[in-house]
């Protein structure tokens, strides 16, 4: 019996540990067991074609809400060119409603529900034998006519599951994508919109059994672990023990992990900060609401006030990235209320935020209580919102515009000066920053077209003279030195006109080859000619002080109770014209904008910040990390 297991991950890089698992528990037993992934984007009738070249006699799906329609149609068009194949579907997406997808598809034979493990294997072993389907827990299955849904399995115990991460067809790919990694099974809360709630309690891995499965992915390459706990710190002592075994041996492996924040132990936020190298910890935090009403409803429980503490102490270590998450649309949470919870969350700038709409998941709590809360939600996957008691569509497409700007200008780093400027020194909140901008966006129909990297730039820059927004010779600075770091390579365009008179600039770059050492100590050891400095350096000037702003949106912020002092005043070192010495030159990078200081200044008609002008020197490829490298130097 041939068997293929298959599924359609959203993007290329992403591997499915579900049918690893489900291989690793059967293939003792059944020899011919083959793994297959697709892609979402990848053409259905090039799917068909593979599977049907593999002449397999049962084929299992690994199923959730970003690929079922696809799978469904996938299996449309198998059963009418392989009509004998045994179609098995498994996953999140089918197991709480298997007789709904059965009876929406008719070439769906099987479904596993819950733990796939035994179940798969135990349906196997009936598919060989004897076809008594009735005595495999776990499964639906059809009987003629009939569709039969069996009752559930237990639980597995999971120190009886054989490791799914020790494939030797896997290692030449571990480097290149994504690996999926479990250390338990279950959460321990309720939350009514997610399909976590719906399994009680938190089963877990052997932790030495664990230790020796990263190890095995980190020395044969792997490059990003993404942790599928749903809460990876509710055990402390474990998830203390699994950080100090990967900050030992990660061997510049990258992992990411989904904590609670808001019980985060003092000890293990202190642990972190003094001892997790910089760049090898993700956290992604659930924050979704702050309206006290509405995580009530949910049964979420949720101290913000802790959570925010924890999230500002880790911000603070400047060692580890954080993903915090939003959820628009939940009960009793209107436009307003959300405006609040967007505004409550950004103060703290997260290096993402990510703005998601809720969806109505098959098997939740707030699904079965739809009717109460007068949602309206797409009928089929990924099950959004359309609207609710609270939230009318044009609300919710409002947000969407939002959403939209916020993941070109935030969450892609292109403008991380620009942005916290705009946040902190022009516009009322974060959120009517990007939803004015948003708005403005659809406006001019550019949600219609596509965008260089440049259009960013002139698209806001066009958004913001529009607006008749002051200091736009500040802003339109801060643009030019975020379009210069988002580069590994001396740009070959600029989308400005460049107004540095040519003998200017070649005496500023005279001067710097002269005198190397007082820009910085490596560009002194790397002994670079003029002529070679031309080839790495882009210069320009800046009719204000350069230092006085970035001070003005380093560090946390005041208002979420930074304990930091204010420290450091911006250097007032004057170099009267290109020829003179160069003096008070200050180095800086993109990763080191970020300063344990505190201002919340109005910079804008500061005279510190009108006074003189700024040279901006940027340099490429000096350095391993291939990050453009910026300095100032007053005029």
């Amino acid at each position: 019996m041939k068997i293929v297991l298959t599924t359609l991950n959203a993007k290329y890089i992403h591997t499915s540990l579900a049918i690893r698992l489900l291989k690793a528990y059967s293939e003792h037993e059944f020899k011919d067991i083959h793994l297959v992934e697709y892609t979402i984007k990848d053409p259905v009738m090039n799917i068909v074609s593979d599977l049907f070249q593999k002449r397999p006699d049962v084929i299992g799906f690994s199923c959730y809400i970003w690929n079922i329609e696809e799978t469904l149609k996938l299996i449309g068009i198998l059963k009418q060119v392989m009509p004998e194949v045994t179609i098995v579907l498994g996953g999140p997406e089918v197991s709480y409603e298997p007789l709904h997808w059965m009876k929406r598809e008719a070439g769906v034979d099987f479904i596993v529900n819950g733990d796939g493990e035994e179940t798969f294997h135990h349906l196997l072993q009936e598919l060989r034998d004897d076809r008594k389907f009735h005595f495999v827990y776990g499964t639906a299955y059809r009987k003629g006519e009939e569709i039969i849904v069996n009752p559930p399995r237990p639980k597995s115990d999971l120190n009886t599951l054989p490791t799914p991460h020790r494939f030797p067809e896997d290692i030449p790919d571990l480097s290149k994508r994504i690996v999926y990694f479990e250390t338990s099974r279950g959460c321990p809360f309720n939350c009514q919109f997610c399909l976590s709630s719906i399994e009680v309690g938190v089963r877990y891995y052997d932790i030495e059994r664990v230790k020796s499965d990263l190890l095995y992915l980190i020395e044969n390459g792997a490059k990003i672990i993404k942790f599928l706990d749903r809460t990876f710190n509710i055990n402390r002592n474990y998830a203390m023990e699994m950080f100090q075994f990967l900050i030992d041996n990660h061997q510049g492996c990258v992992f990411q992990f989904e904590i609670t924040a808001d019980i985060m132990r003092p000890e293990v936020l202190d642990f972190l900060s003094n001892n997790a190298p910089p760049g090898i910890f993700r956290f992604e935090i659930g924050v979704q609401s702050t309206n006290d009403e509405t995580n009530e409803l949910v049964k979420r429980r949720q101290n913000f006030k802790k959570l925010s503490r924890t999230v500002m102490k880790i911000k603070e270590s400047r060692n580890i990235d954080q993903h915090l998450d939003l959820i628009a649309g939940l009960p009793m949470e209107d436009y307003t209320t959300f405006r609040k919870t967007f505004n409550d969350v950004f103060v703290m700038e997260p290096e993402e935020l990510q703005l998601g709409f809720l969806k109505m998941l098959r098997g939740t709590g707030l699904r079965a209580q739809a009717a109460k809360y007068e949602y309206t939600y797409m009928e089929h996957a990924p099950y959004e919102i359309l609207s609710s008691h609270m939230m009318t569509f044009s609300d919710i497409i409002r947000l969407k515009r939002l959403e939209d700007v916020l993941e070109k200008y935030w969450n892609s780093h292109r403008m991380d000066h620009t942005a916290k400027y705009l946040i902190r020194h022009v516009f009322d909140s974060p959120f009517d920053f990007f939803q004015e901008f948003g708005d403005y966006w659809e406006e001019r129909g550019w949600q219609k077209i596509g965008h260089q990297l440049e259009d960013l730039f002139t698209r806001l820059q066009s958004f913001l003279i529009d607006r008749g927004t002051p200091s736009m010779d500040i802003i339109t600075g801060l643009m030019k030195l975020d379009y210069f770091l988002g580069h590994k390579y001396k740009p070959r365009k600029i989308w400005w006109d460049f107004v540095l008179d040519k003998s200017d600039w070649s005496s500023y770059l005279r001067d710097i080859a002269a005198n190397p050492g007082q820009i910085s100590a490596q560009l002194a050891e790397a002994g670079l000619s003029e002529r070679e400095l031309q080839k790495y350096t882009v210069l320009e000037v800046l009719p204000f002080s350069l230092e006085a702003v970035l001070e003005s949106i380093s560090g946390l912020r005041a208002d979420v109770g930074s304990e930091e002092e204010e420290a450091g005043d911006a250097n007032d070192g004057a170099v009267p014209s290109p020829e003179s010495l160069i003096q008070g030159v200050t180095e800086s990078s993109l990763e080191e904008s970020v300063q344990t200081t505190s201002s919340t200044v109005a910079v804008a008609e500061s005279s510190s910040v009108r006074e003189g002008r700024t040279l901006l020197i940027v340099m490429y490829q000096q350095n391993e990390s291939q990050r453009a490298q910026y300095y100032t130097l007053p005029l």
